[in-house]
């Protein structure tokens, strides 16, 4: 029927015309190894409350991709590493593929991308031959259904497959003219698409060994006798961010590639490590994401493409408390699944922090165990000093009568009291740090200013720049109903 036609050729035309007047974005990668994971719907909520407009998915969740249904946030789906081999062997299972997960849900589901594997070359070479064939296939199946100039198809690949990052100028692939990262490009530069690059800062100076100051990883300013300046260009580069992302540009010139844009589809910093993990914390993984959305949101690229915004995807939405490896691995979250913030997140040109407080708070944790808990209760009241009456029978903090509970308010105070002068909040590991204020009725925590702030994840014009004309880029309702009418039009006139 025409009005169905029409319908759904409105939305990808709108879904076209905002991605093309919109700046540079921050997008949100969702890792699902979560042990109390929300439905679906209940993480759209909070996608939508923290105003997170683009997501990428590691796979193609048909609960998520229901649930993103009608909210307008464009979608990266993913193809896994172990669905590769199929898609390189077969064109009729990567068009069941994208029939299955990609055209039944468009338009409703606005699907801009897909991401095939992660980091293949680096992390499961032997599937590298088949892996431009599963693009490749994939890209037909999306021709075959109109569905290609909206949907890239491009495939996340590690910094590590460029072995000497530094200096940028000198940056190449480890490749040949036949080698896999060559076709992937011709692929990307064929279909028009762009290379998905992972790029963690944190690992390059955890890995460093002492070769670049941490406020350099951080997108802190450095002091002039310190100053990053590739040799060659003289360029100098105020993040490693930025340098890795240029790293990756100039080894498509090596290999006679331009034109190709770069997204950065994880980056972030873990806000806790074990023993040997000593710069995972809560203060330099919120320093990195809330510095990230400042740099990503002025709308410029690194010093050789300063006109090429670069998009990024944040690792990532929750702590993935189930993926096995070090601590660390545990703990890149932004948000805690209730959708409090793990740090606290500065709001990009404003002193406006996300989350339901203007400081942060030391409770107990969910899992610590009673007994650990009552030894950590006795010494904030005891030789910690901390406020322990509230706590007592008939007073405003004694219910819920917990150790648990008791356990949170005297963690705090003792946190609050102590933490300019060198305390903690641990507790022998059964304390956490959290933005979320966790008074309540008449029980009022240390700290607790009693008023809440705003919950956007990112400001407005992080996605919405003003256009060279000086006129906002969202457009009126009036012009929304111009464009409606005219692509109604011009479909019923097919």
């Amino acid at each position: 029927m025409i009005p169905d036609r029409c319908f759904g050729s409105v939305l990808l035309v709108l879904f076209s015309m905002f991605a093309n007047v919109l700046g540079a974005f921050i997008g949100v990668n969702i890792g699902t190894d979560v042990s109390n994971m929300p439905s679906a719907s209940d993480v759209v909520s909070i996608i939508r409350d923290h105003q997170i407009t683009h997501v990428r998915l590691y796979d193609a969740d048909s609960h998520m991709l229901k649930a993103l249904s009608g909210s307008g946030i464009e979608v990266t789906v993913g193809v896994t590493n172990e669905e590769v081999l199929g898609m390189g062997q077969s064109a009729s299972v990567a068009a069941a593929w994208v029939n299955k997960n990609v055209a039944s849900y468009v338009p409703a589901t606005n699907i801009t991308a897909i991401a095939v594997g992660s980091e293949v070359l680096s992390s499961v070479p032997h599937l590298a031959p088949v892996l431009v064939t599963a693009m490749n296939n994939i890209h037909k199946a999306l021709v075959a259904s109109d569905l290609n100039s909206h949907v890239k198809v491009s495939s996340p690949q590690s910094l590590d497959i460029i072995p000497k990052p530094f200096p940028p100028s000198t940056a190449a692939f480890n490749s040949s003219p036949n080698s896999t990262i060559y076709q992937l490009l011709q692929f990307l530069k064929n279909t028009n698409s762009y290379f998905m690059l992972n790029a963690y800062p944190y690992y390059g100076y955890t890995n460093g060994n002492g070769i670049f100051p941490i406020d350099y990883a951080l997108f802190k300013p450095l002091p002039s006798v310190k100053q990053i300046v590739d040799p060659n260009t003289l360029f100098h580069y105020n993040s490693m961010f930025d340098a890795m992302v240029d790293a990756t540009y100039y080894s498509m010139d090596a290999l006679n590639f331009s034109g190709i844009p770069i997204v950065v589809t994880e980056t972030g910093w873990p806000s806790q490590g074990g023993p040997n993990e000593p710069d995972a914390t809560v203060e330099n993984a919120g320093a990195f994401i809330n510095n990230l959305i400042r740099r990503v949101s002025n709308n410029s690229g690194p010093p050789s493409r300063p006109n090429i915004p670069i998009n990024t995807y944040i690792y990532e939405l929750f702590n993935e408390d189930q993926r096995p490896g070090p601590v660390s691995e545990k703990n890149w979250g932004m948000l805690s699944t209730n959708g409090t913030a793990v740090f606290p997140l500065s709001l990009s040109g404003s002193s406006q922090i996300m989350g339901n407080s203007s400081t942060v708070f030391c409770v107990a944790k969910d899992d610590a165990s009673e007994d650990k808990l009552q030894d950590g209760l006795n010494w904030a009241c005891g030789q910690g000093q901390a406020n322990c009456s509230v706590i007592q029978s008939g007073q405003p903090c004694y219910l819920p009568n917990s150790i648990k509970n008791h356990a949170s308010y005297a963690y705090n105070d003792y946190y609050q009291k102590m933490r300019s002068v060198g305390g903690t909040c641990d507790f022998d590991g059964t304390a956490t740090i959290t933005t979320n204020d966790p008074s309540y009725r008449s029980c009022i925590f240390t700290g607790s200013s009693n008023s809440s702030a705003g919950r956007g994840l990112f400001p407005a014009g992080a996605f919405g720049p003003v256009s060279p004309m000086g006129e906002s880029p969202k457009l009126s309702v009036s012009k929304i109903r111009f464009v409606i009418s005219a692509a109604c039009l011009f479909v019923i006139l097919l």
